[in-house]
């Protein structure tokens, strides 16, 4: 891993920062972080964001939590897979303890009940800028088997309802299949 210029500070405020403003979960978060540490400081590359989603959501556990680690490890090492962990949590675990004292004043509050289907229009949109950078990096690429394979997903999750689980199984053992036949190539 190459050395970067990091300043963990200005790692965890970014983190805390996008976490405690990302409303939507996972894909929202990391495209909050592509357009940090990516488009804003190039820390890291468009191709790099790519594999750390793949990476990231291919493990077990909560996709934001997974990519802090991931984009904080890929920044900075361990230090910065700490850092960005514990900036990724503080803030939902202080916003849900809250939460959790006030919940029947705040479950039944319409002004909150409207803000939240309001948010959720919001959500649905970074949601599906996420996807089509994600699609464009893909297609960027040209190489036909990826595009196959990104379009094949897409049918098999859409049309027939194949788990993402299954998909992300399967690719992954498609993955090694190909190193393989790479490294065999090579050798």
């Amino acid at each position: 891993m190459e050395k970067k210029n990091v300043n963990l500070l200005k790692l965890f405020l970014s983190m805390m920062t996008i976490s405690a403003f990302t409303f939507g979960g996972g894909f929202v978060i990391i495209g909050m972080m592509r357009k940090k540490f990516c488009d804003e400081l190039h820390w890291v590359s468009d191709d790099e964001v790519l594999d750390m989603t793949a990476i990231a959501q291919s493990a077990p556990g909560a996709l934001a939590v997974n990519s802090a680690v991931i984009f904080g490890y890929r920044i900075a090492g361990i230090a910065g897979a700490l850092t960005s962990v514990l900036a990724t949590i503080i803030p939902p675990i202080v916003i849900i303890s809250v939460v959790c004292m006030i919940y029947d004043a705040f479950s039944t509050n319409v002004i909150v009940q409207t803000a939240l289907q309001v948010m959720r229009a919001g959500v649905v949109a970074i949601i599906v800028d996420v996807v089509i950078d994600l699609a464009g990096n893909v297609v960027k690429t040209k190489n036909i088997l990826n595009i196959c394979l990104m379009i094949a997903a897409f049918v098999a999750t859409w049309y027939f309802k194949v788990s993402s689980i299954v998909i992300i199984l399967l690719f992954i053992v498609l993955g090694l299949g190909m190193s393989m036949l790479n490294r065999k190539e090579a050798a």
